[in-house]
């Protein structure tokens, strides 16, 4: 049975050595256990462990089977379900949308590979700022970049929706455009961010 693990960009460089994931069991009574800790966890304490860095395994304690990825996903309900509202409606929609479509083998790793390199993107700039600024944060700036950023992942979401009614018939080429395009914008957000961070 192939073990796969939870990973969170660090907020400071990788150990050469990293830790070896914490395996997490559940109980039938939804209770988690940490056998790394011998201590029982809530969600919140897993999502904790998520933002430190720190990569983690569930497996079901009666049938032994891995549910980490189920586990991840009561994590974001529970987190939604806070107000704080992470997921947009139209990406949500999107989403749903591609379950038992034909793109559904291809979508997971796109949006593995655009999460990456969004949170490098973010890492970079925070520590550019940090180092600019001696500390000071300039919240604003980094919402805004949020915000556009999300903004191109859900127009490039759109792109692959099977539900999306174009004005004009979508061909490769146009596709390859419209692709391209975001990989240019992409590149003026790191570029604006590394002169922010020279400018401040």
């Amino acid at each position: 049975m192939a073990e796969s693990t939870v990973r969170a960009e660090p907020a400071t460089e990788a150990p050469a050595n990293p830790a070896p994931p914490v395996v997490v069991k559940k109980y039938a009574n939804r209770r988690l256990y940490n056998t790394e800790s011998s201590s029982y966890v809530t969600l919140e304490d897993l999502a904790g462990m998520v933002r430190q860095g720190r990569d983690f395994v569930v497996y079901d304690a009666k049938s032994g089977d891995e549910i980490t990825r189920s586990v991840l996903t009561q994590i974001i309900v529970e987190e939604e379900s806070k107000g704080r509202n992470l997921l947009p409606e139209g990406f949500l929609r999107h989403l749903i949308g591609f379950y038992g479509d034909s793109l559904q083998t291809v979508l997971p790793r796109y949006l593995d590979v655009a999460m990456n390199g969004f949170a490098r993107q973010q890492t970079q700039m925070r520590r550019s700022m940090e180092q600019a600024m001696g500390g000071f944060m300039p919240f604003p700036t980094l919402e805004e970049v949020s915000k556009q950023n999300m903004a191109m992942m859900e127009r490039a979401m759109s792109l692959f929706a099977p539900f999306r009614q174009p004005e004009t018939p979508q061909t490769i080429e146009s596709l390859k455009a419209e692709v391209e395009l975001l990989r240019r914008q992409l590149a003026e957000l790191q570029s604006a961010g590394k002169d922010n961070s020279r400018g401040g």
